[in-house]
C-alpha cells in the first residue's frame, strides 16, 4: 500500500510538470496567432510553413542562442535567482485547480487561499528582477510591479471570497461542485472584477504599466536575455493558464456541461481555453492605462464594487 501511495504521489507530480510545460506553451502559440490575425502580422502565420506551426520554435531556438548576461551593477544572486521566483509559484498554483472530480494533483480543502496566497509570491519575482538589476528604470519597473500589486491584490481577493461565501467551502472542488448557472448572474460582478484584477497582477495589457516599453523600457526585465528572459515569458503564459482556471472553477462551473459526466474534463479544458484568449484579445484591443487611471480603477471601481458583491452574497447565504 505504501508503494501504491508514493507511486501515485510521482504520477501527480510528473502530471502538474507536463501540465506546467505544455499548457503555458499552448497559450504562447494561440497569442502569437491571435494577435496576428489581429494585427495582420506576417511572420507568426509563415514560420515553418503550414500556418506559422514553428514559430514556438523558431523562440525556443532564439533564446537559447542569446547569452545569459549579468550586469556589473546587479546583485548577482537575486538577480539569477528572480526568474525561478516569478515562475515556481504558478506550478505550485496549478497543482491545486481542479480538472474534474479526482483529477487534481493536490485537492485541498482550502485550495482558494493556497492558490491565492502562492500566486501573490510569484509577483516577487518582478520585484526581485527590478530591484536587483542595478537599473533606473528596472528599479522603477520594480516599483510600479509593487504599487499595482498592492492596489489589486484587494479586490482580487474580495471577489473570489464572495465565491467561497456563496459556495461555502474554500475547497476548489467544492466551490466547483456548488456551483450553479444562476451564479451567471448573482456572482457576474464578483467574475468582472476577479478577472480584470487578476490581469493586473501578472501585468497584463491593458495593466502592462510596470514593462511600458516607451517609458521604462521593459522595466524590471530590462537587463534579462536568454533563458533568464524566457522563464519570465513563460512565468507570465503560466499565470494566464491559473487564471483561466480559477475563473472557470470559480465563476463558470469547471466540468460542468452537457454530455456524461466522464467528459468533464474536456469542458474545463475548453472554459479555460477561451478564457485564456478573451486574455489575448484584451492585450490587443486596449490601449495601456496611465498610473492615475489604473490607480482610480482599483480604489474607486474595483474595490467598492467587490466589498458591495461581498455583503450582497453574504446577506443572501445568511437569509
Amino acid at each position: 500500500m505504501e508503494l501504491i501511495g508514493v507511486l501515485e504521489f510521482l504520477l501527480r507530480v510528473v502530471g502538474v510538470i507536463v501540465a506546467f510545460l505544455v499548457l503555458p506553451l499552448v497559450v504562447g502559440q494561440t497569442e502569437h496567432k491571435v494577435m496576428a490575425h489581429m494585427q495582420s502580422r506576417l511572420g507568426p502565420m509563415y514560420a515553418g510553413g503550414f500556418h506559422g506551426w514553428a514559430q514556438l520554435v523558431a523562440d525556443g531556438v532564439k533564446f537559447v542562442q542569446k547569452e545569459s548576461v549579468t550586469p556589473a551593477a546587479a546583485d548577482k544572486h537575486v538577480f539569477e535567482w528572480a526568474p525561478v521566483v516569478a515562475i515556481l509559484p504558478y506550478m505550485a498554483a496549478l497543482a491545486a485547480i481542479p480538472v474534474m472530480p479526482g483529477i487534481v494533483a493536490a485537492d485541498l480543502d482550502s485550495g482558494l487561499f493556497f492558490v491565492l496566497a502562492v500566486m501573490s509570491i510569484g509577483v516577487l519575482g518582478s520585484l526581485m528582477a527590478g530591484w536587483a538589476s542595478g537599473n533606473k528604470y528596472s528599479l522603477l519597473g520594480g516599483l510600479r510591479v509593487a504599487a499595482q500589486l498592492m492596489s489589486y491584490e484587494l479586490p482580487f481577493v474580495l471577489s473570489a471570497a464572495s465565491v467561497a461565501v456563496a459556495a461555502g467551502t474554500l475547497s476548489l472542488t467544492g466551490i466547483a461542485e456548488a456551483w450553479n448557472p444562476w451564479w451567471l448572474l448573482w456572482q457576474l460582478p464578483a467574475l468582472f472584477v476577479f478577472f480584470v484584477a487578476g490581469l493586473a497582477e501578472l501585468q497584463r495589457p491593458p495593466f502592462d504599466m510596470p514593462v511600458a516599453d516607451s517609458e521604462v523600457i521593459f522595466g524590471p526585465y530590462t537587463e534579462y536575455t536568454g533563458l533568464r528572459f524566457a522563464m519570465f515569458l513563460l512565468a507570465e503564459y503560466a499565470g494566464i493558464v491559473v487564471l483561466a482556471g480559477l475563473t472557470t472553477v470559480l465563476f463558470l462551473g469547471g466540468w460542468a456541461g452537457p454530455g456524461p459526466d466522464s467528459l468533464g474534463w474536456l469542458w474545463t479544458l475548453l472554459k479555460v481555453g477561451a478564457v485564456s484568449v478573451l486574455v489575448i484579445w484584451i492585450r490587443v484591443a486596449y490601449p495601456r492605462l496611465r498610473a492615475d487611471q489604473l490607480q482610480r480603477l482599483a480604489w474607486q471601481g474595483l474595490v467598492p464594487v467587490a466589498l458591495l458583491q461581498l455583503a450582497l452574497t453574504g446577506i443572501i447565504v445568511a437569509l
